[in-house]
């Protein structure tokens, strides 16, 4: 069965006008529309920067009871979390370079790196 749509918790979260914090939300995969849209957007024209900012105001699909995710709402998250919806888009849709979890076989510390891809 394919997932299409992914629970997060941001680590800082998004403070609407009203004071209400937003942590817990859910992301969907994007569509080739999603990803090819955008770039007709004078914002992304102007600035290609904004392009993750339109990205993820259509993919984000709930956070919190925030009632409809737009761009000001993704203008409007800390740094942090930006960077971390970034990410988890980058790695639900297959953009980022898998990892792994790996133990140091001299001292026993755990950390995780870039898997190399099959075949790459």
């Amino acid at each position: 069965m394919l997932i299409v749509e992914y629970d997060f918790e941001l680590p800082k979260g998004y403070l609407d006008p009203s004071g209400t914090l937003h942590r817990r939300g859910v992301m969907r995969l994007a569509t080739a529309a999603d990803e090819i849209l955008p770039m007709k957007d004078p914002r992304v024209q102007g600035l290609p920067a904004y392009l993750i900012v339109i990205l993820l105001s259509r993919v984000v699909v709930r956070l919190g009871t925030v009632p409809q995710i737009n761009p000001a709402v993704i203008e409007g998250l800390f740094s942090e979390d930006l960077a971390f919806l970034q990410d988890l888009y980058n790695r639900i849709n297959g953009l980022a370079p898998p990892r792994a979890a790996l133990t140091c076989p001299k001292c026993g510390h755990g950390f995780d790196a870039e898997a190399p891809r099959p075949g790459g």
